[in-house]
């Protein structure tokens, strides 16, 4: 895993299919997380796969919730299919209280 960012008690690191996120992920580090998780799908190969793994955020964030969905939908632009989101316990009940669960493929990543 290579880190893409470490900011205010938050860590973004990736390896070829995977986004991993651990810490706290507040306002002010959301939209550099945003932007270097941008910059990494931006270098996926089109038709690719991808996880996002969000299991290591420590508590309810709705920045955390934003950092997500822009990448979800940067994926999409890059023709780059996300085949599973997982969340920590907390960031999973925010995201069904959103009701934004339906919209997400939540479940177990492979190990990486």
């Amino acid at each position: 895993m290579s880190v893409l960012l470490e900011q205010h008690g938050s860590r973004l690191e990736a390896d070829e299919r995977r986004l991993a996120v651990t810490g706290e992920v507040d306002f002010g580090v959301a939209s550099a997380m945003a932007e270097a998780g941008r910059d990494w799908l931006a270098a996926r190969p089109t038709g690719s796969e991808v996880t996002f793994d969000l299991s290591g955020v420590g508590r309810v964030s709705s920045a955390a919730l934003s950092v997500l969905l822009e990448w979800t939908r940067r994926a999409r632009q890059a023709g780059v299919r996300v085949a599973c989101v997982r969340l920590s316990p907390p960031l999973e009940r925010l995201t069904r209280v959103a009701g934004l669960d339906t919209l997400l493929p939540l479940g177990a990543a492979e190990a990486a």
